[in-house]
């Protein structure tokens, strides 16, 4: 996985922006972020439900695992790149998109 399929992942989704989130590049959907993605550091954020995130770090919590603080206890999970298969990060994305989108929205693509 690299940044770039990771991008083009996150704006395949119905009416995603991309915009600065301080150093970090972020990805929302009715103004509210579903991922962000530090190349610098060779990872992604992903807000996930806390079912959702026990799930997805089972897999390997080196690579898949809760950010550190209130906000890891909320969900957000840090991604690693290049250790992480592309088809669990899209399957990953779907759920944190689905998450944050607005449900009338969600309802219209389902």
């Amino acid at each position: 996985m690299t940044a770039e399929t990771f991008r083009s992942i996150c704006l395949s989704f119905p009416y995603v922006v991309e915009l600065p989130h301080f150093e970090l590049t972020s990805f929302r959907v009715s103004k509210k972020i579903f991922a962000t993605l530090s190349q610098e550091k060779h990872r992604a954020m992903l807000k996930l439900s806390q079912v959702d995130q026990s799930v997805f770090c089972s897999f390997d919590k080196k690579i898949i695992y809760p950010v550190p603080g209130a906000w890891g206890k909320k969900g957000c999970t840090y991604f690693e790149f290049g250790k992480v298969k592309k088809e669990m990060l899209k399957d990953a994305l779907t759920q944190a998109y689905y998450n944050v989108a607005p449900k009338s929205l969600s309802q219209k693509i389902l």
